[in-house]
């Protein structure tokens, strides 16, 4: 089975997560907008794993690629045009995007360094990445990689932010921002979190670059 059926097979149950757990999920919605730009309905933005929506209609997204059809279906329910694909290779032309967005994905694709470079590829120069990840060198990470995997982690290879720094800035990436949030398990978080520089504390780390004002990607 591959590493995003079980969200196609789960979709509503994954999607359920976020209203049970709505201070951690609003938490992490709170560290994305520290680096989001004012009014991202106006850019031509793509989030890349989509998933049923739940980051991109609230942060303004309006398309998204995803590859699991129900989580497709369910985020076309919250207004969002979804284009069916993977990560790796991307539908898109070169330099057609100010921002792309991804959400906790890149430990489910199965080549996450090709999916920044194609990334890298139809950014603009000067377009951002904006990627939230949990953080595996965190305490909350360390606690998950070593307790009972759920039907969701269990094809996960989640990274760490020092990791996914080092790619962005191979690839070329520049001007990397980082910041970070949840530093309770989210099923006990209460109130939402107030995002922290930095990253190794918090379980979901958000990390800002941009593709540099040249043209030999």
């Amino acid at each position: 089975m591959g590493s995003w059926e079980n969200f196609d097979r789960y979709a509503e149950e994954y999607d359920a997560w976020y209203e049970q757990n709505k201070p951690a999920y609003e938490s992490e919605l709170l560290a994305l907008k520290v680096f989001l730009p004012e009014n991202p309905e106006k850019l031509k933005a793509l989030e890349i794993g989509a998933g049923t929506g739940r980051f991109a209609s609230a942060l303004g997204i309006g398309l998204g690629l995803e590859p699991a059809w129900t989580m497709a279906r369910l985020a076309k329910q919250r207004g969002m045009e979804v284009v069916l694909g993977v990560a790796e290779f991307l539908p898109f032309k070169r330099e057609q995007f100010d921002l792309v967005l991804i959400v906790t994905a890149l430990a489910f694709f199965e080549y996450p360094n090709q999916a920044l470079r194609e990334t890298l590829r139809v950014l603009k120069p000067g377009g951002q990445i904006l990627a939230g990840i949990l953080d595996r060198d965190s305490p909350q990470g360390r606690r998950a990689e070593s307790g009972n995997e759920s039907r969701f982690s269990s094809k996960a290879h989640f990274l760490s932010a020092a990791e996914v720094s080092r790619s962005l800035a191979e690839l070329g990436f520049e001007r990397l921002e980082t910041c970070q949030t949840l530093f309770k398990q989210p099923e006990i978080i209460r109130e939402i979190e107030i995002p922290k520089k930095g990253h190794g504390r918090g379980w979901f780390a958000v990390l800002s670059a941009r593709k540099p004002f040249k043209k030999d990607f």
